[in-house]
């Protein structure tokens, strides 16, 4: 059976994605650029319109680091106002469940969610540093069990008080007039919260806003599996994406959920052409923009845990061995594996290919997903979809805001002419969009 293709847009954001040189690069901040970004992919009939999260000014060598984005406006507030210039396409906001309130995400999602007519979607996420850790009065951050143990109950207990509005408690038009018995009063009594009170906003028009997870850890995963509606995968490699795409779905059965109920969509980019040739030649010339020769720089400062200004990004990796203590970046979670590792294969890859500095990160930190003509990438998206590599993309542009135009004006109408993807809406919320059930007590 051929698989419809569900796609959605990320807002570019930290790292080194967005080409900020480019002149046709515009504000990380001001509303007009969400709301152009939001509205093409409207344009383009995607599912929903996603913000990533970020709850401090990341930090290089003990100083802001200044060559990331300086200011993230809070993302449920970009998406309110978004729902006020978009129809039909669904709102996701990234929401930190371990320095947050299951009350207070809570209320504000469902807002959200009758703001938009059905369309809020919430991405769960973690911490996993107590430099982040630090703004909030708790403070200190949880061991990686405890941060899903944690995020799982903050789920449950979400989802206890949006259920404790029956779906018709309100029996007035205008939201006047409660009917006896509508409104539960909820009591959680679990490991990290206990709560007890009565909820103060209806039952979303969605029954709960999708969930959306982005773990790839073993954890991540099962917590997907149990848990999640849309899970944001890293996996934008063929076969790669069909061993993600199995072992997730795999996992579904234990947990009383079909296939269908788990939409598997990796982050991906996309480079056009109007030849194959072209679109390499471009991709090259995006790739040395986003990787300029002091964001190369520190990357390697990130691997190897030292102060290596004094290098030549355009010469050798240097001969030090890393410093494997606490290392000199902060906030940056690519840093946070086995650096010790990563500099091993990093070595050897530029020991292989004879690369610099600078040619060694653009290798490993810049990958690009679809490169070549519009016919060419819609062919390739449509083979992920279709081998069970993915249920669709979420496309992360290289330009703010008008990195999606390409995409929507030239491939989109390619894929709707192979019938993989929709011509138009078929129904006003987002779990229409993704055809998921609406969620009932």
């Amino acid at each position: 059976m051929t698989k419809q293709i569900h796609l959605a847009a990320h807002f570019p954001g930290v790292n080194n994605t967005t080409v900020w040189s480019d002149p046709r690069s515009g504000s990380q901040i001001d509303f007009d650029s969400f709301r152009h970004l939001a509205q093409t992919a409207e344009r383009g009939k995607f599912d929903f319109f996603f913000l990533a999260e970020g709850l401090r000014l990341r930090e290089m060598k003990g100083r802001i680091h200044d060559l990331d984005v300086v200011g993230r406006p809070e993302s449920l507030t970009v998406l309110a106002a978004l729902s006020a210039v978009t129809t039909r396409l669904g709102l996701a906001a990234t929401v930190n469940s371990t320095f947050n309130e299951p009350y207070e995400v809570a209320r504000r999602l469902a807002s959200l969610d009758h703001l938009s007519g059905g369309r809020a979607a919430w991405n769960v996420v973690t911490s996993w540093d107590a430099f982040t850790g630090e703004n909030f009065r708790r403070g200190g951050y949880l061991a990686e069990t405890d941060r899903y143990t944690r995020a799982a109950e903050f789920l449950q207990t979400a989802r206890e008080l949006w259920d404790s509005w029956a779906p018709d408690a309100v029996t007035a038009a205008d939201g006047q007039f409660i009917r006896p018995g509508g409104i539960s009063t909820f009591h959680h009594d679990g490991r990290h919260f206990t709560i007890t009170g009565q909820f103060n906003v209806p039952r979303p028009p969605q029954g709960h806003p999708v969930i959306i997870q982005a773990g790839d850890s073993d954890e991540g995963r099962d917590f997907a599996a149990s848990s999640a509606d849309v899970i944001f995968s890293r996996h934008s490699k063929l076969e790669e994406g069909r061993a993600f795409y199995r072992d997730v779905k795999s996992r579904l059965p234990r947990y009383g959920r079909r296939p269908g109920d788990l939409k598997i969509l990796p982050a991906v980019t996309y480079v056009l052409g109007d030849t194959q040739e072209d679109a390499a030649e471009r991709a090259a010339e995006i790739r040395r923009a986003q990787v300029s020769p002091q964001t190369a720089i520190s990357f390697l400062e990130g691997v190897w845990g030292r102060d290596l200004s004094a290098y030549d990004p355009d010469g050798p990796l240097p001969d030090l061995e890393p410093d494997l203590g606490p290392g000199v970046s902060e906030g940056r979670a690519q840093f946070r594996g086995d650096r010790g590792a990563v500099a091993a294969k990093w070595r050897a890859l530029a020991e292989e290919k004879n690369l610099s500095i600078r040619e060694l990160v653009i290798e490993t930190a810049a990958p690009q997903t679809f490169v070549g003509t519009a016919a060419s990438v819609a062919e390739e998206i449509n083979t992920f979809v279709q081998t069970d590599a993915a249920d669709g993309f979420i496309f992360v542009p290289h330009l703010t805001p008008g990195g999606l135009d390409d995409l929507v004006d030239q491939v989109v109408p390619l894929l709707q002419e192979k019938g993989v993807f929709r011509a138009d809406y078929t129904g006003p919320t987002l779990r229409d969009h993704l055809g998921l059930t609406k969620e009932l007590s």
